[in-house]
C-alpha cells in the first residue's frame, strides 16, 4: 500500500483525505516514481469541485495532480531513456501521491541546479509559458505584454521571452511590482488605468500580450496591440469567447521534450524557479486553498 490524497465526491477542500491506495507498477513503457515534490495548481481545485467535468471527467476515488518531481524506483517494460535511481521531474496524471506510474517520455531528468520544490515547480508552468509565447511568435527586439507576472506560468514566461530578446512589461500587485522587476521585466500594477500606465512605459507599443492572469486583462490587451492577433489567453477562457482571442489550453500529459528551453535556462543558471510556499503532504487542502486565493509570487508545492 502507499499514501495518496483522494477526494471521493465533489467538493470544498475538506473533500481531500489522505489515505492509503494499493501500490501501483509500471507498466510498458511507463516508470514508477518514488515522489518527493509536488506542484501545485489552480486547475486541480476546478476538478475538485466539478467545474471541469466536460474537460476532465472524474472518476470516483480520484487522486488530484499533474506534475511531480522524484526518484524512478520502477521501470516497466521498453523503457531504455530512465533508470532506477535517475531523478527526474514531469508529469503524472494522480501526482498527489507517494508513488505514482507515468509515460516515460513525459519525465525529465532533473537538473542539479534545482532542488525537489523548484523541480516540481517547473513543468506546468515552464511548458505553459513556452507555448503561451510560441502562439505569439514573440521574436527578439519585441515588446511583449505578460500579465499575471509574478504567477506560476507569469514568472517564468517573463524570463523565457527576456532570454529570447524580448522587452518585457508585467501587470502585478503593488506588493509584487520589486519582484517582476528582479526578473527582468518593466513591471505595471494591474486595474483601472492600466493601458495609459502601460503605454506611458512602453515607448515603441505593444508587440503580444499573454494573459496569465485572468482578470479582465484581454480588453485592455487588444488595446494596446491594436487587435486580436497577437493575443492569447490561458486563464479566461469565457473572456476568450467573448473577444475572440485564443485560449492557450494545453495537453494534461505533454512530452518532457517541451521544457527544453527552460531546462537549458536552468543549467545556464538564467532561469530561477520561485517556490512561494509549502505544505506538509497531508496539508494538501491547505495548499489548494492557498492556490484559490492566490496573490503570492511563484509556485505552491506539497512536500512528501
Amino acid at each position: 500500500m502507499a499514501k495518496a490524497i483522494i477526494f471521493s465526491q465533489f467538493g470544498g477542500p475538506d473533500v481531500l483525505q489522505l489515505t492509503e491506495v494499493p501500490e501501483p507498477h509500471a507498466g510498458p513503457g511507463e516508470v514508477r516514481v518514488r515522489v518527493h515534490a509536488v506542484g501545485i495548481n489552480p486547475l486541480e481545485s476546478q476538478i475538485r469541485v466539478g467545474a471541469m467535468e466536460a474537460v476532465f471527467p472524474t472518476t470516483f476515488p480520484s487522486v488530484p495532480g499533474l506534475e511531480l518531481a522524484g526518484v524512478v524506483n520502477e521501470v516497466g517494460e521498453g523503457v531504455t531513456t530512465l533508470a532506477v535511481g535517475d531523478e527526474v521531474l514531469g508529469w503524472g496524471a494522480g501526482s498527489y501521491a507517494e508513488l505514482v506510474v507515468t509515460g516515460a517520455e513525459q519525465l525529465a531528468l532533473k537538473p542539479a541546479a534545482i532542488n525537489w520544490e523548484e523541480a516540481a515547480a517547473l513543468p506546468v508552468a515552464g511548458e505553459t509559458a513556452a507555448r503561451g509565447l510560441d502562439a505569439l511568435h514573440v521574436v527578439s527586439g519585441e515588446t511583449v505584454l505578460i500579465h499575471g507576472a509574478s504567477g506560476a506560468v507569469g514568472s517564468v514566461a517573463v524570463q523565457l521571452a527576456v532570454a529570447r530578446g524580448a522587452t518585457v512589461i508585467g501587470t502585478a500587485s503593488a506588493a509584487n511590482q520589486e519582484y517582476v522587476r528582479g526578473l527582468g521585466a518593466t513591471p505595471v500594477v494591474y486595474g483601472e488605468g492600466l493601458v495609459e500606465r502601460v503605454r506611458a512605459v512602453a515607448s515603441s507599443g505593444i508587440d503580444a500580450a499573454l494573459d496569465a492572469a485572468g482578470y479582465d486583462a484581454i480588453e485592455p490587451s487588444i488595446e494596446l496591440t491594436g487587435g486580436t492577433e497577437r493575443v492569447a489567453t490561458i486563464a479566461d477562457a469565457p473572456g476568450s469567447a467573448q473577444f475572440g482571442v485564443p485560449f492557450l489550453a494545453g495537453a494534461a500529459t505533454p512530452p518532457a521534450s517541451s521544457l527544453g528551453e527552460a531546462l537549458g535556462l536552468i543549467e545556464a543558471r538564467a532561469l530561477r524557479l520561485t517556490v512561494a510556499q509549502t505544505f506538509p503532504f497531508a496539508q494538501a487542502a491547505d495548499a489548494q486553498t492557498a492556490s484559490v486565493e492566490g496573490h503570492l509570487p511563484g509556485k505552491l508545492v506539497l512536500v512528501l
